[in-house]
């Protein structure tokens, strides 16, 4: 991927360049927070008399707290503070060599305030927006120079958050969007390239991270509580998506998947949830209004995760077949006193036959198809399936999902034996790609179509992941040490069972994950050859 090259042009901004900030409020109060902090003379406007002043003393507010924790001397504050000049009119930011908006989200309100700046800054100024939605090339059409225009969306709060996504539209000069990028590393952030497509890098990709939780919930696999606590205690995240969507605002949160679904053509991979409509409807918005999927109202007491009650510990277990992802769970069960019968290899090599056997249940890790159905085509109707986990040796939750034909002893058996390692033990309903293995699929599957289709680099896709919403592991180097062909296997699954758009793989994932099947083949080989010479 590349972004755009309508001109030759290397602009450079230097380390006391003037940059200005349009709009107080958090975003634009913590942009200019951090641009002052790299030692530039900032300019902070607000069309709200009085807006930009009471910014500077939140600021200071702000910083005051990090002094007290021995963060920052008093002297770097005042330093930094004495940067910032409040504007009082937009012609009083004619020196900037970089204008940030981070105004109201409306098309016609950024065209304006632009069009003003082209007639008040200089020709070669740096116009930048912070939108976390709006297409660049649809403000820049508005413009006398639109190569000039370029994204730099922060991430709330700006000055913690690492990630901006540079963003180039149409006709943005790669030159400006190159001296941006370099200007946010300056910075400290991380920086990522992407083309000006809906939902950009993050926006896009964590999509599923909500709409998987959803689907789960509405057709009853599991509750609430117990999703978001499986996300965390098996997946390292640091909310779990329910938690996530209340703290958003489910306003924002719906409108920009309806955003994203209306801006793809209703492409069903981002088809908005009725049951996060009912919530807006209602006024139930998270936090801010004291409902959404957790009541926050004084005394109110929120379910707990539902967790399987204690069960006996076994003495043994038996392998058959390589774990792969999940072989670590063998150094955990042997260090609670388990003994592991079976080696690797002494069944299938690492695929879907791999499973383990305590007492009467057969434990099998999640390949997207349901426990029922499985339990039906390997004869095992003891079958329990268990999820993904980031890290089999370090995670606290595991799902367990029974087929409908295992008895009570053999869902006991396998409960026991979680327990026993160290896990709290969730068990979920029957449904396919339980709650993590899903989740991490859809993930990198919207991962790779975006770098499929052109908007970033696949290194950025990760990157922006983690340093734009805190994610444990980029979702598209977690889905290789997966192994893409199990991930490939998870969606197919899915799409298989509902016959929806929504689960198709990506192109780009399809081939990678011919080629590792490819390379393993080749592997195998040489380490034959190598036997026998």
């Amino acid at each position: 991927m590349s972004h755009q090259q309508n001109q030759s042009s290397t602009d450079t901004l230097a380390p006391q360049s003037v940059i200005a900030v349009i709009g107080a409020g958090t975003m634009g109060e913590g942009i200019a927070q951090v641009a002052a902090t790299a030692g530039h003379p900032v300019l902070l406007f607000d069309v709200m008399a009085g807006a930009a002043s009471l910014a500077l003393q939140r600021m200071a507010t702000g910083l005051q707290r990090q002094i007290d924790r021995g963060r920052m001397r008093a002297e770097q504050r005042d330093a930094l503070l004495a940067r910032i000049q409040v504007a009082e009119s937009l012609s009083q930011l004619a020196p900037a060599q970089l204008v940030i908006e981070a105004v109201v989200e409306r098309l016609e309100v950024k065209q304006q305030l632009f069009g003003d700046l082209e007639s008040i800054c200089s020709a070669n100024v740096i116009l930048a927006s912070n939108t976390s939605s709006i297409s660049l090339t649809a403000i820049g059409s508005a413009l006398q120079r639109p190569q000039r225009l370029v994204g730099m969306h922060f991430f709330n709060p700006a000055p913690v958050m690492k990630l901006v996504e540079v963003i180039s539209g149409l006709e943005t000069d790669s030159g400006v969007a190159d001296s941006v990028y370099r200007l946010a590393e300056s910075w400290g952030k991380q920086a990522v390239h992407t083309q000006s497509t809906p939902g950009f890098i993050v926006n896009r990709v964590a999509r599923p991270f909500y709409a998987e939780a959803l689907r789960v919930l509405q057709e009853g696999g599991s509750d609430i509580a117990s999703i978001d606590a499986l996300i965390k205690g098996a997946g390292g995240f640091r909310m779990g998506p329910f938690e996530l969507m209340d703290l958003i605002g489910h306003d924002i949160n719906y409108a920009v998947t309806c955003s994203v679904f209306n801006a793809y053509y209703q492409d069903p991979r981002f088809k908005p949830s009725l049951i996060q409509q009912d919530l807006v409807n209602a006024g139930h918005l998270g936090r801010k209004s004291e409902r959404g999927f957790y009541d926050y109202r004084p005394g109110a007491v929120n379910p707990p995760a539902t967790l399987a009650g204690p069960q006996q510990a076994p003495d043994s277990v038996r392998v058959e077949g390589d774990l792969g992802p999940a072989a670590t769970l063998l150094e955990r069960m042997q260090a609670a006193g388990i003994s592991v019968l079976g080696e690797k290899g002494e069944g299938e090599d690492e695929g879907e036959s791999a499973l383990i056997r305590v007492g009467s249940a057969v434990l099998q890790l999640c390949n997207g198809e349901l426990s029922s159905a499985r339990a039906v085509s390997s004869g095992e109707p003891n079958l329990v399936q268990f999820d993904l986990a980031l890290d089999y040796a370090q995670a606290t939750m595991i799902a367990l999902a029974p087929a409908d034909q295992a008895d009570a002893g053999a869902i006991a058996d396998a409960v026991g034996l979680f327990q026993a390692a160290g896990f709290e033990v969730c068990l979920i309903d029957d449904i396919p790609g339980m709650v993590l293995m899903r989740t991490l699929c859809m993930l990198a599957n919207e991962g790779f179509d975006a770098v499929n289709q052109r908007v970033c680099s696949e290194a950025a896709v990760d990157i922006a992941m983690q340093g734009g919403v805190n994610y444990p592991r980029g979702p598209l180097s977690w889905a290789r040490s997966l192994g893409l062909r199990r991930c490939l296997g998870v969606l197919d699954q899915l799409a298989g069972i509902y016959g929806e758009e929504r689960y198709r793989a990506s192109p780009l994932l399809r081939r990678q994950a011919l080629a590792e099947a490819v390379a393993e083949v080749a592997k195998v080989a040489n380490n034959k050859q190598g036997a026998l010479r």
